[in-house]
C-alpha cells in the first residue's frame, strides 16, 4: 500500500527502515553496499521487484496489483555483525518480515564493485492500489413501489377439453407450486404483479410424460392451459 502520497516502493522502504531501526538499535541508511570500513552499522538497498499472486477483480472494483520488494541488508564493516545478528534474531522471532539467507552470490557483490560480506535478503509485500470509480450521481429522486400480489387460478386440460389431474404447476424461480385436482384445476397464490409494466406470467407444467411452459395472463379470472399429448 502507499501512504501520504508516497509510492509503494518508497512506502515499503520507509516501513522496513523504521522496523530495522528498532531491531538493529540504530537508524539504517538507505544506499547500495559500499566498500568495507570500520563502521559498525548496516546499509539497506532495494535490490529487485518480484511478482506475487494476484487476485482476480470482479465488477467495477479493481483489486490492487501485488508484488514484493526484495531488499539487501548488509554490514558496512566488522562492527556491524552484532547488529545484523539482532536483526536476524528479531525477524525470525516476530515474523514481521521474511528473511532469505541467499545474499552470498559473488556476482551480486561484483555488480556493486565491493567485497562480499554477511548480508540478508528481506522480502516486503507491496501493492499498487487502484482508485475505486465513483458511483454515478442520482439524477432523479428515488421512487419505491410496492408490487401487487396476485393469485393465479385456472384449469389444465387435454385437446378434447378433458381435465388433467395431478399435473404439477409451478412458478419457476419462486418455489411456488401446486398440483391440479381431479377437475384439472390449480391455484397459485403470491404471484408478483407490476401494474405499470404488465407482462405474461410463465408457468411450468410437468406430468403425464409432458414437460412444457405456458405464458398466461394474470388478469384472467379462469386460465385455461391446453396440454397436447407428445408426438412421436
Amino acid at each position: 500500500m502507499s501512504t501520504g502520497g508516497r509510492g509503494p516502493i518508497e512506502t515499503a522502504t520507509a516501513e522496513l527502515a523504521a522496523w530495522l531501526a528498532g531491531a538493529a538499535g540504530q537508524p539504517v541508511p538507505i544506499g547500495p553496499p559500499r566498500p568495507f570500513d570500520d563502521a559498525d552499522g548496516l546499509t539497506l538497498w532495494p535490490l529487485e521487484l518480484r511478482p506475487a499472486r494476484q487476485t482476480r477483480s470482479s465488477g467495477a472494483v479493481r483489486e490492487p496489483y501485488r508484488f514484493e520488494v526484495r531488499f539487501l541488508l548488509c554490514v558496512t564493516g566488522p562492527g556491524g555483525l552484532p547488529r545484523l545478528d539482532r536483526v536476524l534474531t528479531t525477524a525470525t522471532t516476530d515474523g514481521t518480515y521474511a528473511v532469505v539467507l541467499e545474499a552470498g552470490d559473488p556476482p551480486l557483490w561484483t555488480a556493486f564493485g565491493t567485497a562480499p560480506r554477511p548480508a540478508l535478503l528481506i522480502d516486503v509485500a507491496a501493492q499498487v492500489d487502484h482508485p475505486t470509480p465513483a458511483a454515478p450521481p442520482v439524477l432523479r429522486p428515488l421512487r419505491l413501489r410496492q408490487l401487487e400480489v396476485r393469485t393465479l387460478a385456472g384449469r389444465v386440460v387435454g385437446p378434447e377439453d378433458q381435465p388433467l389431474a395431478a399435473m404439477r404447476v409451478e412458478l419457476p424461480g419462486t418455489g411456488s407450486a401446486t398440483r391440479t385436482d381431479p377437475q384439472g384445476r390449480f391455484r397459485i397464490v403470491g404471484v408478483p404483479h407490476d401494474p405499470e409494466r404488465p407482462s405474461p406470467v410463465r408457468l411450468r407444467l410437468t406430468g403425464r410424460g409432458l414437460v412444457l411452459t405456458a405464458d398466461v395472463d394474470a388478469d384472467e379470472d379462469d386460465i385455461v392451459i391446453v396440454c397436447a399429448p407428445p408426438t412421436h
